[in-house]
């Protein structure tokens, strides 16, 4: 597999876990640590060049997702802790348990409750602190309801597949070249314990 994308700065190395799984487009530089059983996916931007990052173990940091904090700060990602695809964290503290939603961004100081969940494309203003186990969403974020039960375990199972993910990625993922044209009987990804959101929804809904 292509070595990973990891850069020291002022002699300060990235640090990651043998049980995370950081995929080898993603960047590290200096001062970030990568926990057990961690996933930082495609594309992912860790720049550790004036604040340190860190994700502690379980959490996920999926493609295209951008960590940075000023000088001085931690940005932290607690113990399962869940960020979507293209998010960005700058100098904030998302809890335990607590999922980031597609493309939302959290800015400096805010803290994001123990398993609370931000909502796709919500901006987290500064200094704001969403209480444990809330949903929050919007432009700028506003706390909208307490999460339920279902939620919450909806929330956890999404989290544990990421999990899976980091065991499949370091067992199976390899660097290849394409094939040209489509083969006979192409096999798909099979993952029948994985349900969409959208299903367990609307549950009578087909897609």
């Amino acid at each position: 597999m292509t070595p990973l994308r990891v850069y020291a700065i002022d002699g300060i190395v990235p640090v990651v876990d043998p049980t995370a799984y950081v995929h080898p487009s993603a960047v590290l530089i200096g001062d970030v640590i990568v926990g057990p059983g961690c996933y930082v996916g495609p594309c992912a931007s860790l720049r550790g060049d004036f604040g340190r990052l860190i994700l502690e173990a379980g959490a996920n940091l999926q493609d295209t997702c951008v960590m940075h904090g000023f000088p001085g700060t931690d940005t932290v990602v607690e113990e399962n802790g869940h960020i979507g695809h293209g998010a960005v964290l700058h100098g904030c503290r998302i809890g335990k348990n607590a999922l980031v939603g597609m493309n939302a961004v959290i800015m400096d100081n805010a803290i994001i409750g123990e398993s609370s969940i931000v909502a796709a494309s919500a901006f987290v203003k500064a200094s704001q602190e969403v209480p444990p186990r809330s949903l929050v969403a919007g432009v700028p974020a506003k706390v909208i309801r307490p999460l339920s039960d279902q939620e919450m375990g909806w929330k956890a199972d999404g989290t544990r597949t990421y999990q899976e993910l980091t065991r499949r990625c370091l067992a199976t993922m390899v660097e290849t070249t394409p094939l040209t044209t489509i083969e006979a009987n192409r096999k798909r990804i099979e993952m029948p314990d994985v349900v969409p959101l959208t299903q367990l929804k609307n549950p009578g809904r087909q897609e």
